[in-house]
């Protein structure tokens, strides 16, 4: 690639016994290496197989974890994040249910996401989630460990069924 020989070039002019060259070149470097790492990361998402489900719309589900009280303020944290999200995409979001906690927080949240390749977009957001902090419950201002799970699930297709009477036990 055109850009890793050019970070590969910069890198020599910066070893150079010339103060001034290699200062122009480490500058240029400080520009150039975020680029490389960008379009890394861009190459490796393209080089992932397809999902089927890719294209659909997403179920996420998310629940405070471990932390008490302040797990629920960080679940309802994620949960406004991904309506932001979604919302600065362009996405609509709708809440299918809600278990909101006492102080503001959140016991457990599902909401559904619509919109062009959401599921592609949120799959790898699974799993659990964890903030260290002070929190506005803790009055002594000891540093503690909350965490919520995030699941995105792909949306269910409709599937027409038809049963057949003489197939039911009642």
């Amino acid at each position: 690639c055109a850009l890793y020989e050019e970070v590969e070039d910069v890198k020599e002019m910066a070893a150079s016994s010339d103060a001034d060259m290699a200062q122009m070149a480490k500058e240029e470097l400080e520009e150039l290496e975020p680029r490389l790492k960008q379009r890394s990361e861009e190459a490796v998402i393209k080089l992932l197989p397809r999902d089927p489900d890719d294209r659909r719309n997403a179920i996420v589900e998310i629940r405070a974890g471990a932390g008490g009280d302040e797990a629920g303020l960080f679940a309802a944290e994620l949960l406004r994040m991904y309506a932001h999200y979604a919302q600065s995409r362009g996405w609509k979001t709708e809440m299918i249910e809600g278990g909101d906690t006492e102080i503001g927080g959140v016991k457990e949240a599902i909401m559904l996401v619509q919109g062009k390749n959401v599921f592609e977009r949120l799959r790898f957001e699974s799993g659990v989630h964890r903030v260290q902090r002070v929190p506005v419950t803790e009055s002594n201002g000891k540093l503690q460990t909350s965490t919520a799970t995030v699941a995105v699930l792909p949306e269910a297709e409709d599937v027409e069924g038809k049963i057949d009477p003489n197939d039911l036990k009642i």
